[in-house]
C-alpha cells in the first residue's frame, strides 16, 4: 500500500481486519475534528457501516471528548440503537437516529455519515438561500447539495424517512437550522467532503460580512466543480477520494498524539 494513501479498500478485506482499519480511521476523523475546532462540547458524530453482512455501524461513546476517542472505545450499534458488543459507554439517541437513517439503506455510497454542529455551518443552515457558489469550493456542492428542513433535535425514529428521501443520490446536506451532514464510501471521503463544506460556509459569511459577494452562474459553477472532483479523484490513484489527503492528515496525528490508534 503506498503510504501517501490512506487505506480504503477495508470493505473487501476480512472482516477483523477490515473492521480494525475502519476504527483506526473514523478515531482519527474525530481527532481531526477536534484539531479544527470543529466540535461542540461532546455533541455531533461521525460514523461508519462495519464491514460484514451484519447492519451495525460505529459511533462514538456519549461523554467523552472528541480527543478521548481511541479506535477501541467506538461503540458497535445496530440500526435500531442496540450496542451489540460490550462498551463501557452509552450513545447518544440523537446520533442514533440521524445516522441510522443512512445506515439502514447499506447503500454503497454512504458507508461513512458524519455530522457536524459547527459555527459556520450552523450559520449557513440558518440562511434562507443556503450555500451559495461564491467560492472554489462550494462549485464541488453545485446541484450536488441536499436540504432537510428542521424537525427538531433528531430524537423521533420517524425523521429517518424523510431524512433519507432529502438525501437522495447526493452525498452532502444542510440540516436547516441545524448544521452540516455529509456521506462517503469510506471515512477518507466523507471526511474530505465536510472540510470542503465546512470551508465554503466559511468563506461565504467571510464573503457577505466583508462585502458584496460575487455569486458565479451556474455554468461557471458546474464546470468548476466538475473540473475540481476530476482532479480530486485522480489526485488519488484510484483508493477514492480523499485517500492521499487523509494519509497526510494522520501522519500529522501521529505526530501529535496516537493514541487514537489504540
Amino acid at each position: 500500500m503506498n503510504e501517501l494513501l490512506a487505506r480504503t479498500d477495508y470493505y473487501d478485506l476480512p472482516a477483523q481486519d477490515a473492521e480494525q482499519e475502519l476504527r483506526v480511521q473514523l478515531a482519527a476523523a474525530y481527532r481531526l475534528v477536534d484539531h479544527f475546532g470543529w466540535t461542540e462540547l461532546i455533541y455531533g458524530h461521525l460514523t461508519a457501516r462495519v464491514p460484514g453482512p451484519e447492519p451495525h455501524f460505529l459511533i462514538n461513546p456519549y461523554g467523552l471528548n472528541y480527543d478521548e476517542i481511541t479506535a477501541s472505545n467506538l461503540v458497535k450499534i445496530d440500526c435500531d440503537g442496540n450496542i451489540v458488543e460490550p462498551s463501557d459507554y452509552p450513545i447518544n439517541h440523537a446520533g442514533f437516529v440521524i445516522h441510522s437513517a443512512v445506515h439502514m439503506a447499506n447503500s454503497t455510497e454512504h458507508k461513512c455519515v458524519m455530522h457536524t454542529h459547527t459555527r459556520a455551518g450552523m450559520a449557513v443552515a440558518a440562511l434562507k438561500g443556503g450555500l451559495l457558489p461564491v467560492s472554489m469550493f462550494a462549485t464541488i456542492f453545485h446541484n450536488k447539495l441536499s436540504y432537510h428542513d428542521y424537525q427538531g433535535p433528531s430524537l423521533d425514529t420517524d425523521e429517518r424517512e424523510s431524512l433519507l428521501e432529502h438525501l437522495g443520490e447526493n452525498k452532502a446536506m444542510i440540516l436547516r437550522n441545524h448544521g452540516l451532514l455529509t456521506t462517503g464510501r469510506t471515512v477518507p471521503d466523507a471526511f474530505l467532503r465536510l472540510y470542503r463544506l465546512e470551508r465554503a460556509c466559511q468563506i461565504q459569511l467571510d464573503a457577505a460580512a466583508a462585502g458584496e459577494m460575487i455569486v458565479l452562474s451556474d455554468n461557471e459553477a458546474q464546470s468548476s466543480g466538475a473540473g475540481i472532483d476530476g482532479f480530486m479523484e485522480s489526485n488519488n490513484e484510484g483508493s477514492g477520494i480523499g485517500a492521499m489527503e487523509f494519509a497526510a492528515l494522520m501522519r500529522k496525528l501521529d505526530r501529535i498524539d496516537p493514541s487514537y490508534r489504540h
